[in-house]
């Protein structure tokens, strides 16, 4: 991703290059697929992202490179089950009645939005993790912090939907229990381009690093390999 000299300018002298990450110990690493269930990616649904079946292939591909490397993927998706009583101002403020209705019958479990994309490749080795709030890192959200402490995870990548909304809140929200965290941008997706570009070009500023597929899968270490350097 290119990004605005002023942004390159900012970054590098606060960390001395714009990519401060030459490589990845995949043993310690997750990738962490935020809802990319059918209500935010199937067309016809009341959150369907336009653009987030199109990174199914990049997920995908990623997915793979981590397990082949010996690291973790996670699975993210999001249940309207007492959702609405935690974040209940934010249901009753900013939704409408119908919107709001249309929204738990589609995200309980069992519903058809709930289910993950159907091509995405979900392997009985990775991890599921089920939340109440846009992030997954907040307290009382889910069991994603406590997951990736058992798991000794240190690095979090981050794929799925929306890349300004769920995505960058798990996100920040990593990086604030002190995980080193990539947005991975072609395995994330938006509304619109200029949202998903938003969002990135933020995030670069202060929180972390915005990585391609390729770029990741070329700095990711396998875990047989680091074992032998160590």
């Amino acid at each position: 991703m290119e990004f605005p000299q002023w942004i390159v300018d900012r970054v590098t002298s606060r960390q001395g290059s714009l990519h401060p990450y030459d490589s990845f110990d995949a043993g310690k690493l997750a990738f962490v697929v935020v809802d990319m269930q059918n209500h935010f990616v199937l067309p016809g649904f009341p959150a369907a992202v336009p653009s987030a079946a199109g990174t199914i292939p990049a997920i995908n591909r990623l997915a793979s490179a981590v397990r082949e490397a010996g690291g973790q993927v996670v699975w993210i998706q999001t249940t309207s089950v007492n959702s609405d009583v935690h974040l209940s101002l934010h249901y009753s403020e900013t939704y409408t009645p119908e919107r709001k209705k249309r929204r738990m019958e589609s995200l309980d479990p069992g519903a058809k939005g709930y289910e993950l994309h159907s091509e995405l490749d979900v392997q009985p080795g990775d991890e599921h993790v089920v939340k109440l709030c846009y992030s997954a890192m907040v307290q009382g959200s889910s069991d994603l912090n406590q997951l990736l402490r058992k798991l000794g995870i240190e690095t979090v990548l981050i794929g799925g939907t929306a890349t300004n909304v769920c995505c960058d809140s798990t996100g920040r929200d990593a990086m604030m229990q002190n995980y080193r965290v990539v947005m991975v941008e072609d395995a994330l997706s938006a509304f619109t381009p200029d949202e998903h570009i938003w969002a990135l070009n933020n995030w670069m500023l202060v929180f972390g690093d915005v990585l391609s597929v390729d770029e990741v899968a070329a700095r990711l270490v396998p875990v047989k390999q680091a074992a032998a350097a160590a």
